[in-house]
């Protein structure tokens, strides 16, 4: 778990008990089993911290209870000592002898233990070896080859060490698309319920549906007589780990997972609601903004706080050349706003009922929030409606075609996945197992190539009975089939030309991560080159938050890709629409549409739930300027069987 500058014990509540919260407790627990280890502590002392952080997370029931019960110790994994420093946070909100403990910790080294592939034993003997106590000082220790002498290093850990350095400041602070918004939306509709709210609407990076997310913003209209009694609401909420900070018109918080209890209703991102939290720390907190302005003034400031910043400053250049002025409290003519700046200038605004209005005073078309990153979407809106294009909605998705079963590594048969893709008014599912050389572990994960017919007669009975039924609905049998590293494709070529289509993936990360990115991309252009080849899968192989995708050239195969569809031969590329990956870029997405190469939204789904990720993958092709028209399963059912030769 990674801290940006080192780690405190929580404040107590001043309204009585519990003191401090569970999840307070769970993360304290969680660092003082890393603080530990950094001190040199005895193993089993470490274990025991993690085991009671792993006990508590899991209760289900109210631990004011269990304290004051004085049942905590009932609690498997949590002994006489650690109950008691629980029951004793709780109770009285302080927190034994750790106050010592995490002042002895130098604070860099809590940074540094949010690394990848760096725990906090290694970081202790960087630090007894070198002196390491801090990321700057790891990165010079590195880069001066001090790390790959050390016993039990070497150079692939000195290299480890340097990415993740990097990964680590790119991404710090920042959340994953799915946890962000989840966050947001539940800020936002306890705000929306507040009595005198009039709006309340996500803004920032989440608004623009980034691919990870920083703080949360939202922006509150209220009239000025109801902003203290707004902000007193906010302050009221469960689920604030902290108040940052509140005055007149802004109010700032650390949120935690408690905001999300109860708050979400039934919108499109909210059923990944379950995994996601299963899977978070529950020490998991997020940064949040709540800005409240008259409604007057709520487009304005809407506008400026979804940004982007390079977006920002274009408009404001736009007002400037027509004259006026534009800021996050009104757009007013330079002349009539003198010298005045802020709220003052704002007196004098043209009146904007929405951001449509603003834009059109610019002589822009609204453009959608996902696009406004300054990648030709000013430029685009100038020439009107007609410049922009119509972005896919998630409701044009008619199917996908790369999926798991039971087969290789999904949880569920061909029939339920069957049924939750017609539950989602789907007309096809595109069944896509590994191929057979995927193995993890010393374990086979693909399906063998003699079990590969089996399968397809099994897919065939089921089609045949809803066709019999009436059921608009197949299933369509494909494969994740490996791309291996020379640029050659697993199963045979029978096999492979016996199937739907071909999802070819990078799986061999480690090979393929390890060479230059001219060697990946002839191989990987030798891969869609061949004829059984239909989609490119996880074009990068990259994990949000934790790996680079491996370095390739993906403008040279979109174009290489782009020339095989100019010969009639299909060769789509995939947006993996998993939130842990969203890959392809959503960034490279215009430049496929302009090589007339077609995307493919694909769940990746392993289980039933997963199909719904197709949610997130959609955001990622609006945000890329894809219309439906770009995206290869808005197709129909029987549009996708004539284009696939069935």
């Amino acid at each position: 778990m990674a801290k940006s500058s080192g780690w405190s014990l929580p404040k107590a509540r001043s309204e009585g008990p519990p003191f401090i919260t569970k999840s307070q407790i769970v993360a304290v627990l969680e660092q003082v089993g890393v603080l530990l280890e950094l001190d040199g502590a005895n193993r089993f002392r470490v274990i025991a911290y993690q085991n009671a952080s792993r006990a508590l997370a899991s209760l289900e029931e109210e631990l004011l209870t269990v304290v004051q019960e004085e049942r905590i110790t009932d609690v498997k994994g949590i002994g006489k000592g650690l109950g008691g420093l629980i029951s004793e946070a709780v109770l009285e909100g302080t927190w034994g002898d750790l106050t010592t403990l995490y002042g002895r910790i130098p604070p860099g080294l809590m940074e540094i233990v949010g690394i990848p592939g760096l725990g906090p034993k290694r970081a202790r003997i960087l630090h007894e070896e070198l002196g390491v106590d801090s990321i700057e000082s790891l990165k010079v220790a590195c880069e001066m080859g001090h790390v790959a002498p050390l016993s039990g290093f070497g150079e692939k850990s000195q290299q480890k060490y340097l990415e993740g350095i990097d990964l680590l400041r790119r991404y710090q602070g920042r959340s994953r698309m799915d946890v962000g918004l989840l966050y947001g939306q539940a800020l936002e509709e306890r705000v929306s319920a507040i009595s005198g709210v009039t709006r309340a609407e996500l803004a920032g990076s989440a608004r623009r549906r980034r691919e990870t997310i920083g703080d949360i913003d939202i922006v509150v209209g209220a009239e000025p007589e109801n902003h203290d009694s707004v902000i007193e609401s906010i302050l009221a909420f469960p689920g604030i780990a902290e108040v940052k900070g509140y005055g007149e018109s802004k109010v700032s918080l650390i949120l935690e997972a408690d905001m999300l209890g109860g708050a979400v209703g039934g919108g499109s991102v909210d059923v990944q609601l379950a995994e996601t939290l299963k899977e978070r720390s529950s020490d998991a907190t997020i940064d949040a903004q709540v800005r409240i302005v008259a409604p007057a003034t709520f487009p304005f400031t809407l506008a400026y706080f979804t940004g982007s910043k390079e977006h920002n400053i274009r408009m404001r250049q736009a007002a400037i050349d027509r004259g006026l002025r534009l800021n996050e409290f009104g757009l007013f003519s330079e002349e009539a706003a003198g010298d005045s700046i802020g709220m003052e200038a704002a007196q004098h605004t043209l009146d904007c009922a929405d951001e449509s209005d603003i834009y059109r005073h610019l002589g822009m078309a609204w453009v959608p929030p996902e696009m406004r990153e300054d990648r030709g979407e000013i430029e685009a809106a100038s020439k009107g409606a007609t410049g922009l294009p119509d972005l896919i909605e998630p409701e044009e998705i008619k199917g996908a075609l790369h999926n798991h079963t039971v087969a290789s590594d999904g949880t569920a048969t061909l029939e339920e996945m069957a049924a939750a893709a017609m539950e989602l008014g789907w007309e096809y599912l595109g069944i896509a197992d590994h191929s057979e050389a995927l193995n993890i572990g010393g374990r086979q994960i693909g399906v063998p190539g003699s079990e590969v017919a089996a399968q397809s007669d099994a897919i065939r009975v089921l089609n045949d009975q809803w066709r019999d039924e009436g059921v608009d609905f197949r299933l369509l049998h494909g494969s994740e089939c490996d791309i291996l590293v020379d640029g050659s494709l697993d199963y045979t070529d029978k096999i492979r030309r016996s199937l739907t289509h071909v999802v070819g993936s990078v799986h061999a990360l480690g090979s393929w991560r390890g060479r230059d990115e001219i060697a990946n991309t002839e191989a990987l252009t030798k891969a869609v080159e061949n004829p059984t080849f239909t989609i490119l899968g996880h074009p990068t192989g990259r994990i949000l938050q934790g790996r680079e995708g491996f370095p390739v050239d993906m403008h040279a195969v979109l174009r290489r890709m782009g020339e095989l569809n100019a010969e009639g031969e299909l060769k789509a590329v995939e947006i993996n629409a998993s939130p842990y990956r969203l890959d392809l870029d959503w960034r490279l997405c215009k430049y496929a549409k302009e090589q007339g190469v077609p995307v493919c939204i694909n769940p990746d789904a392993h289980d039933t739930d997963g199909l719904q990720d197709v949610w997130f993958g959609v955001q990622m092709a609006r945000k890329g300027w894809l219309s439906a028209a770009d995206v290869l399963n808005t197709r129909s059912g029987a549009e996708i069987e004539q284009l696939f030769g069935l």
